[in-house]
């Protein structure tokens, strides 16, 4: 298992000597074992020449069955201690950007009041990229906005997000009753980047995907939430926002006005989503009753989606 470790620390560096800091090992030693390794499986992992160091074929085959196994290794012990504690030991969660800032905090406490010896270790990344790391068993769970469909994961819904407009102070939808389709296509919508669930979502909503690269709405992509509110505040356009976020600081120093839209279609559904073969199951679903426990009533949680059907 020591060899394997090794193995998957040089594949995911490419490079012996920060594989050997990750391993908290010299670089002779490790080396060292990865000759054996290879030795004692028959076949070369990698490829090496003084300036790159790649997987083989076979070494790239075998790589997620290594993963697989260390994480398999590892789970002996944390079931051997689930017989006293179920819900110990820290639990790597992914959260997508435009969730992470106003869900965790709220999250956070309640776990530790009801589960002191579970440790949330979390993750901040785009929806692909944090869909990669639970596919390679770098976290454990990943908390999403859009649909997951991938075989090897399971998922659970936990709640609907309405779409709020978010408008400069002052703007002239803002003393409207109702906000239409049509008020929607009458702004200049500010999207963040591509690779954001949101841009994508707010494009669906707006029906302006045959705008998508077009005028100031592609000049003016942000990189994060904050920085689209920044550019609202500005005068600069109007953005949708998730109902979560209305309740961050912008709402009331940055100049900026938030109503929320009446569409059927504006909102996104939040899933909880992790491998099949994860074995401390009992954490998910803890994790899942704890953040549907701690929604504000400006999403629509499972549960109570549940009870009115």
């Amino acid at each position: 298992m020591r060899d394997l470790k090794y193995f998957v620390a040089l594949a995911e560096t490419r490079h012996f000597g920060r594989a050997a800091e990750l391993s908290f090992v010299s670089q002779p030693t490790l080396s060292g074992q990865m000759r054996k390794l290879e030795t004692e499986l028959g076949v070369a992992l990698f490829e090496r020449t003084t300036k790159s160091v790649e997987l083989t074929p076979v070494g790239a085959a075998l790589l997620p069955h290594a993963r697989a196994a260390i994480e398999q290794t590892d789970a002996l012990a944390r079931l051997a201690g689930a017989h006293r504690d179920p819900l110990a030991g820290p639990l790597r969660l992914g959260v997508i950007p435009t969730i992470a800032p106003y869900l965790v905090p709220l999250v956070l406490a309640l776990i530790k009041e009801r589960y002191p010896s579970l440790k949330l270790v979390l993750f901040e990344e785009i929806t692909a990229s944090l869909l990669e790391r639970l596919r390679h068993h770098q976290i454990e769970a990943a908390i999403v906005a859009t649909p997951v469909t991938e075989p090897e994961f399971d998922a659970k819904t936990l709640f609907d997000e309405p779409f709020w407009l978010a408008l400069p102070r002052g703007h002239p939808l803002f003393l409207k009753d109702r906000l239409t389709r049509r008020d929607l296509g009458s702004v200049e919508l500010l999207l963040l980047a591509d690779g954001h669930c949101l841009a994508e979502q707010a494009m669906e909503v707006c029906r302006l995907a045959e705008k998508r690269n077009a005028g100031q709405q592609a000049d003016l992509r942000a990189s994060s939430l904050e920085t689209l509110l920044q550019l609202v505040g500005a005068g600069m356009g109007a953005t949708l926002v998730p109902a979560l976020a209305t309740r961050g600081a912008w709402m009331t120093d940055a100049g900026v006005v938030a109503r929320p839209l009446e569409l059927v279609d504006a909102k996104r559904t939040v899933s909880l989503a992790w491998r099949k073969s994860f074995p401390r199951v009992q954490a998910i679903q803890a994790l899942a009753e704890v953040i549907v426990a701690t929604l504000p009533n400006t999403v629509r949680s499972s549960h109570r989606r549940a009870r009115q059907r």
